[in-house]
């Protein structure tokens, strides 16, 4: 039993302490929220994840993870130390490091005994060396330590299921010894293990989000080429993806990407090139095909219901950047509401789990508690999020509760031979 600090408890930093800990480790979460470490140590989840909320139940009871808002009672005989604080983009796009520099200090004024610190956030290149020099800089007295570069590469809805069977455990140090005990912490995972330097692992990560960011913008790009030449983009998808030079994930079409990763790691990895004299031609082209998709969506159902949309009512199915999540940082539905609202349209929506994180971030978006009532007097759907939910609609029923029976389908979950069949003005993308 390895004795674990993991520093921040939001998606990563709690899926992390709770997987390692159900590996038979003590872990100690801790997070300076005081009131998530409460709600926390109440059994209230921060966050929606498919199997968290029992994961940590039942790691709490088996006395294996704890919470607490101490580093001094966090760090308390611990071996290793995970940073997995938030790193968003600045104004500039770069990503902003100040919770990981106050990780690191308070982690530096607590620890006491020889420690190795691993950077679980997604971090720029040479952040090792700069969290490394804060340590040895805020130390009362020089105790041993190393440092080490682990990224994540969690997808939120399935973060569990990835951590417990990753496709590989990258692992960056210059220190061989610091590298090989967090390689073993990692073995029961049975997954294959990269060791490399600190710099390289840190841009593997980078380079990692970067790659399945553009594999989406650029089938969102030949989705609008398929609709001129008469191609259904998901057939062309699924031709593509029997390629192993290709792959079948990620070649989905739709509204794009969001979320709290794809947005902020490609405009902080071309803010690095910037920097450095380059001019990432293919980066930006990848951000400026992703956000089009918003505001195109917004453009079709304008067509669609061949009006102006003063005075109009859209529905938008699902509110989450994806399916089996709360999470709203980047989300699609966030532009494309406050499109529809600057249009002079009426809003509503409906998601099954995002609802509640939504409310704040779209004040002017009505709010309903389950489909059909959303749906009721649309004069256009919009389907936003593939929740499975809506591929299980009763659609006679949705086609007689709105004004006229209009879908924009941004995630081609419904047929469209049998959407016109049934009456639907219906469009979905690349088909």
């Amino acid at each position: 039993m390895k004795q674990i600090c993991v520093v921040g408890v939001g998606y990563v930093g709690l899926v992390t302490a709770a997987c390692f800990a159900d590996l038979g480790n003590r872990v100690t979460a801790l997070d300076v929220n005081e009131q998530r470490v409460e709600n926390l140590k109440k059994g209230i989840m921060p966050i929606y994840e498919p199997g968290l909320d029992e994961l940590v139940k039942r790691n709490v009871n088996a006395g294996r993870i704890s919470f607490t808002t101490s580093y001094k009672e966090a760090l308390k005989n611990a071996e290793y130390a995970f940073i997995a604080v938030g790193t968003p983009s600045d104004a500039d796009g770069a990503a902003d490091l100040q919770y990981v520099a106050a990780a690191a200090k308070s982690i530096a004024e607590n620890m006491s005994e020889p420690l190795v610190i691993i950077n679980k956030s997604t971090v720029p290149i040479g952040t090792g060396d700069w969290v490394a020099d804060i340590v040895k800089g805020a130390q009362p007295k020089q105790i041993g330590f190393s440092v080490v570069s682990c990224p994540e590469f969690l997808r939120e809805g399935s973060a569990i299921g990835d951590f417990m069977n990753p496709h590989r455990t990258v692992i960056g140090s210059l220190d061989k010894d610091a590298a090989n005990k967090v390689a073993h912490l990692h073995l029961p995972l049975r997954a294959p293990i990269v060791i490399t330097d600190l710099r390289t692992a840190e841009m593997i990560k980078y380079a990692s989000n970067a790659f399945l960011a553009t594999k989406i913008s650029f089938m969102n790009e030949l989705a609008d080429l398929c609709e001129l030449v008469g191609a259904d983009v998901k057939e062309v998808a699924a031709g593509m993806g029997y390629d192993a030079r290709i792959g079948r994930h990620f070649l989905d079409a739709g509204l794009g990407w969001g979320g709290s990763c794809f947005p902020k790691d490609v405009e902080a990895l071309a803010f690095m090139a910037k920097e450095k004299g380059l001019n990432p031609r293919i980066l930006n082209n990848v951000m400026e095909v992703n956000y089009d998709r918003r505001k195109a969506a917004v453009e079709h159902v304008q067509k669609m219901i061949g009006a102006g949309l003063k005075g109009k009512t859209v529905g938008l199915l699902g509110l989450a950047f994806k399916p089996n999540t709360d999470d709203m940082r980047d989300a699609p539905s966030i532009d494309i509401a406050e499109e529809l609202v600057k249009a002079g349209a009426k809003v509503r929506a409906y998601d099954p789990v995002a609802m509640e994180v939504a409310r704040p971030i779209l004040p002017a978006v009505d709010f309903f508690d389950e489909p059909y009532k959303m749906a009721e007097g649309c004069d256009a759907l919009i389907v936003v999020t593939e929740w499975n939910e809506f591929k299980q609609l009763d659609l006679e029923k949705v086609k007689s509760l709105l004004k006229s029976p209009v879908i924009y389908d941004g995630r081609n979950i419904y047929d469209p031979v049998l959407m016109k069949e049934m009456g639907f003005t219906y469009r979905a993308v690349g088909r």
